[in-house]
């Protein structure tokens, strides 16, 4: 059988391009074109670099490589899917600027306590190029944007459906265990025949089958599952009951670590859940956090080596004895808080980013952290009190909201893929 790196050798041909200057040639590559997708095309060069990545990837999890064939075609539905989401964001002018994005590399590189320049030596080390780097984070950050546009309008959440869910033994298990499920999706088209539905269903029977007897669910969400996940090994991660995809939500409660739940039919799908790992400790208190904080931000007139010495100046003040509340009203551009003299009030873990609440929860009462950078700019932060509280009714109706929207966000995540995909013009040519 032809291997993936015969394949994309001989698609990446080089081709001599030759012109008088001092009597030497000069040689430029010419990229093969293995896909076209609409208006765009996908890149010999593309795929050979996602592929390596993937399989560095999968050797560092030790996950064993499935065939070249399965996980190449697994890497082009995705090229595909990208590419389609990225002219879709250029149609409806969805944009990621130079500024936004330098902020989320810098906090991605904070995040893991490096520099910038310690950051960039460690993805070279990598084999990563910087621009490269920023390019795949420009690229996830611009997919997320047009997805958060374009499906929570097709998202609707009404009274009864909170009271419903409040009521429900999910919530209850909410405060209990966490649940890491497999998942495997084989999609049906919307008027699929009785004989592609029974197709589906054997096919849907023997992978079961297969999985009870011992084979690799990994490896077979990658070669079999066309869910977004398949590139993951099908794993839907660590997840409370309440937030698990409500079409297999009671089946997860039922189930024992191993177990493979029998297929389960819904629209448009059939559904293979595996229970990988199961985990409990949840309580129905939650610790919140008095903090308050500073922001500054690069501007047109301050640029971000600027912005990032201003803050180090505001930290070197509080150090010196300055007051935590007049800085803020003096320089926080954060004009919620900024007059309260960068008062937050009392929040819990989960009410901030990332890199916020690692900061907010490192520091002890009265603890004042290192300047940060999150998406939103630089920051100091002062932690004032701490306090272990039940749960309000309204922070379990904000918890109840949170918690439908992202379920219903993922179902119309997959729904909507599918239909752009449906939709779209594709030619594979590897």
């Amino acid at each position: 059988m032809t291997s993936f790196r015969h394949l994309v050798n001989a698609a990446l041909m080089t081709a001599a391009l030759f012109f008088s200057c001092s009597a030497s040639a000069v040689y430029q590559e010419i990229d093969a074109i293995v896909a076209v997708v609409e208006e765009d095309v996908v890149l010999a060069s593309e795929l050979k670099s996602r592929y390596d990545q993937v399989v560095r990837q999968m050797k560092e999890q030790k996950m064993q490589l499935p065939q070249d064939e399965v996980l190449v075609s697994q890497i082009m539905e995705r090229l595909v899917l990208e590419s389609i989401q990225h002219q879709e964001a250029a149609r409806r002018g969805v944009e990621i600027d130079d500024e936004t994005l330098t902020r989320a590399v810098m906090s991605f590189a904070q995040g893991n306590n490096l520099t910038l320049e310690q950051f960039q030596q460690a993805l070279a080390a990598d084999g990563i190029g910087y621009r490269q780097f920023r390019e795949e984070i420009r690229s996830e950050m611009l997919i997320s944007r047009l997805q958060r546009n374009l499906i929570n309008r097709r998202i609707s959440i009404s009274d009864k459906d909170i009271q419903g869910l409040l009521n429900s033994p999910y919530y209850q298990q909410l405060f209990s265990d966490e649940y890491r499920v497999g998942h495997i999706l084989l999609s049906l088209a919307e008027r699929a025949s009785d004989e592609a539905e029974a197709k589906a269903e054997a096919e849907a029977a023997e992978i079961v089958a297969e999985l009870r007897g011992g084979a690799d669910f990994a490896q077979m969400a990658i070669a079999r599952s066309s869910s977004s996940r398949a590139l993951e090994g099908g794993d839907l991660g660590w997840r409370r009951a309440g937030e698990l995809p409500s079409l297999f939500s009671e089946d997860v409660l039922e189930m024992q670590v191993g177990d493979i739940a029998d297929p389960i039919r819904t629209s448009g799908a059939i559904h293979i859940i595996k229970l990988l790992e199961q985990r409990g400790a949840g309580t129905q208190t939650i610790i919140e956090t008095n903090v308050r904080h500073i922001l500054v931000r690069p501007s047109e007139i301050r640029s971000p080596q600027e912005t990032q010495e201003l803050i180090q100046e505001i930290k070197q003040e509080i150090d010196g004895g300055a007051d935590f509340a007049e800085l803020a009203k003096t320089h926080s551009q954060d004009p919620a808080s900024a007059l309260n003299g960068g008062d937050l009030g009392w929040s819990p873990p989960d009410a901030f980013v990332g890199q916020f609440g690692e900061a907010m929860a490192a520091q002890a009462i009265g603890g004042v952290s290192e300047p940060f950078l999150t998406q939103f700019g630089w920051h100091i932060l002062q932690v004032l009190d701490r306090r272990e509280q039940d749960m309000s009714d309204e922070a379990r109706k904000n918890m109840a909201v949170e918690i439908l929207h992202k379920r219903r966000f993922e179902e119309e995540q997959e729904e909507w893929l599918k239909e752009i995909r449906d939709e779209a013009f594709v030619e594979l040519r590897l």
